[in-house]
């Protein structure tokens, strides 16, 4: 059967189809038809007599290797026999185990899951003796963790603690001693985790040029998909396999690398045409999932990209509705207006064809309580549900107690982490409360002294008046030393969920109503999506999905883009693909928050908040601005013009740095190279300097680039 080229591809694809010798690089935008290009030029290739059994197909997900053949054979009409197609581990496993006597495994190798590599840790800390009588030592899981990301990443345990996990320095000799254990039980186990099947066929492939010249004979024609997502080692093993000149087609996009916490390497795509000799690109810039308009403005968020393959994105998908910026007053006032535009929103599409999309889980939480409060069905992906964390329960069996001291579920929770004592002493307490024996308690308190504290919390809290905020603040800094000992691993992430907490509480006058809208939910979330539920979702969880409406909130400094990335230049690239990935996932509408204000517990007040830089680079003829009126409701504004006054400057003044109207990017002595996001006077320069965020500079000092 003849395969309609012509018809069923556009010309980018047919391009990248047709490109089957020397190295191809694709960069796929969005939307753009990635797997359709690969599943057609696996066709083609078959179609012109190369033999399935020197095709080899890497991707990261075993289903998307199984679609792709399974469509490419569809298409052909016929099985793609002998075709190598899976994710880097599973070739990586199948040539070590055909090798594994090179590789120091003469009788062979076991391969670990998630939880033997766990135990193993374990075992080795015991054996180390590490971490006795220490409440705060970090879990096998978190020793785990740090040891894989080390070697994902390619860097020194303590690089991985200073740029995520700094509150666990002071256990960096212990977490080395740790790794080097469970390295060297590996190998006297004949072990392996799924990390080492690659370094170990890394090193296989760079040592043994035999079998390195026989997997290049092997397989004469390589792809591989989302090459944005491969880590340093992967990108080695590609380049074992395909040598220099190979026919070897990496796809993917630079602009959706957003798993750099996982270990992915943006470096990998942006310089494989150095890498691989004579390298051709080919964009992919026909969008088929969204309308112009949302293109129009993700395409002004890659401007702002300082390292970056060129490309603009669009699509014969048109609509005369742009995408909307809103101004809430608030993040709390927020969660009422999102819900407000999900009830809209939901007369024109089902609920699961709506999206709320946020940077980290904890940011969901009131609009959780919001959805909860009005009957609006929802399912989460990424993070926890609020209800469900483990220190939202902890603080809230405080309260369930002041509200109902027969609760013993709350006891239960309360009683925890008080040490030494145990179930069979919580009932005993339970019981001693209840039939007010003074006595057996007051001997409890004198062994337990974290008891009596807990106890005189308790009586102090009744004697407050029952409004929510206040108690969740006395709850909170009485509970704050428990959260360190009792979550050493990762207690920094969770305080953001008790501050979400305690601005939910400020809300709330009624105790009862309080702890009802926190406590009501639907079922727990099936691996299927629901129907009629509306979709909340972290970013990363949100890649590869889409949706009719997608609604994008907390578009502030500190929360898109987070603190952290906030400090390194790199970090900051990686929000602005987060910000890119999570406008594309939209097809017909689009929403932006940015509330003015968001809630500080320690003060009790509102503190103002900076716009998202990706934000205020937006120019004003891309999205529609709605700005929160005091009296609920939202009304349309026009955008202020962020280009040079049409009068001329005032005489004596400097002439600006150039036409800020094009808003180009300029170079500082010590802030380095940043882009032009307004001009707030004649000689005065708003820009967003990538590490250093947003400053005012005077144009005498901005060179124009």
């Amino acid at each position: 059967m003849s395969i309609d080229f012509e018809n069923d591809l556009n010309e980018a694809q047919r391009e990248a189809v047709f490109a089957t010798e020397g190295p191809v690089l694709v960069i796929a935008g969005a939307g753009s038809g990635k797997t359709r290009t690969i599943v057609y030029r696996l066709a083609h290739l078959v179609e012109t007599g190369v033999d399935p059994a020197q095709i080899l197909l890497l991707t990261f997900t075993r289903k998307a290797a199984q679609e792709m053949l399974s469509r490419a054979e569809s298409i052909l009409g016929r099985p793609l026999t002998g075709t190598s197609g899976g994710t880097f581990h599973s070739f990586a496993y199948a040539t070590l185990r055909r090798n594994a006597a090179d590789i120091g495994f003469a009788g062979g190798f076991t391969l670990m899951d998630r939880a033997d590599s766990e135990n193993v840790c374990k075992e080795v800390k015991d054996e180390l003796e590490l971490g006795k009588g220490d409440r705060s030592y970090p879990k096998k899981s978190t020793l785990l963790d740090m040891i894989t990301k080390s070697r994902n990443k390619e860097l020194s345990i303590e690089g991985v603690l200073e740029r995520e996990a700094y509150h666990l320095s002071p256990y960096l000799e212990d977490l080395n001693a740790v790794a080097a254990g469970y390295a060297r039980f590996k190998r006297d186990h004949a072990l392996a985790d799924y990390d080492d099947l690659l370094f170990l066929l890394d090193e296989l492939l760079e040592k043994n040029e035999p079998l390195r010249n026989q997997l290049q004979t092997r397989y004469r024609y390589i792809m591989v998909d989302e090459y944005q997502d491969t880590n340093l080692v992967q990108a080695r093993i590609v380049r074992h396999l395909a040598g220099t000149r190979g026919n070897v087609m990496a796809v993917g996009d630079d602009a959706q690398s957003i798993y750099a916490f996982r270990g992915a390497n943006v470096a990998n795509i942006l310089e494989f045409p150095k890498i691989f000799e004579g390298a051709r690109v080919i964009r992919l810039e026909r969008n088929y999932r969204s309308v112009q308009p949302i293109l129009d403005l993700t395409n002004e968020i890659l401007k702002g990209a300082t390292t970056k393959f060129d490309k603009t994105l669009y699509s014969e998908l048109q609509s005369d509705r742009l995408p909307e910026v809103v101004h809430p007053l608030s993040d709390q006032t927020q969660a009422r207006l999102v819900v407000d535009e999900i009830i809209e929103l939901g007369r024109k599409y089902p609920l699961h064809d709506v999206a709320v999309l946020f940077r980290a889980g904890y940011q969901s939480f009131p609009l959780e309580v919001a959805l909860t409060r009005v009957g609006i069905d929802y399912q989460k992906f990424g993070g926890i549900r609020f209800h469900e964390a483990a220190h939202i329960k902890d603080v809230l069996s405080y309260l369930r107690l002041v509200q109902n001291p027969h609760d013993l579920l709350a006891w239960q929770r309360a009683l925890d982490h008080v040490k030494g004592v145990g179930p069979k002493s919580v009932t005993k307490i339970y019981q001693a409360v209840h039939a007010r024996d003074d006595k057996y308690l007051g001997k409890m308190f004198k062994k337990h002294e974290q008891l009596r504290e807990l106890f005189a919390e308790l009586d102090a809290l009744r004697g407050l008046p029952p409004r929510p905020a206040a108690l969740i603040e006395r709850i909170l800094a009485f509970y704050q030393p428990i959260l360190v000992e009792r979550y050493p691993d990762d207690y920094p992430k969770r305080q953001a969920g008790l501050e979400q907490l305690g601005q939910i509480a400020a809300g709330y006058t009624d105790m009862e109503q309080f702890l009802g809208d926190l406590s009501l939910d639907g079922d727990p979330d099936d691996e299927q999506r629901k129907e009629n539920a509306v979709v909340l979702s972290t970013v990363h969880s949100a890649k590869g999905l889409e949706w009719s409406a997608v609604i994008l909130i907390d578009l502030v400094e500190d929360r898109f883009p987070s603190r952290k990335a906030m400090q390194r230049a790199e970090d900051l690239e990686e929000e602005r693909r987060l910000m890119y990935v999570a406008c594309t996932r939209a097809r017909e509408c689009l929403k932006l928050f940015v509330p003015a204000s968001v809630y500080n517990r320690a003060s009790g007040l509102s503190d103002p908040t900076l716009p998202s830089p990706f934000v205020q680079e937006l120019p004003a003829g891309v999205y529609e601005r709605k700005n929160e009126s005091y009296g609920g409701g939202l009304r349309p504004v026009t955008p202020l013009r962020v280009h040079a006054p049409d009068s001329a400057p005032s005489a004596g003044s400097a002439a600006p740095v150039g036409d800020p109207s094009k808003l180009g990017f300029c170079r500082h002595k010590i802030f380095g190279k940043g882009k032009i996001i307004a001009q707030p006077e004649p000689n005065k320069f708003k820009v967003n300097f990538p590490g250093f965020g947003i400053k005012t500079i005077v144009g005498d000092y901005l060179e124009l680039l």
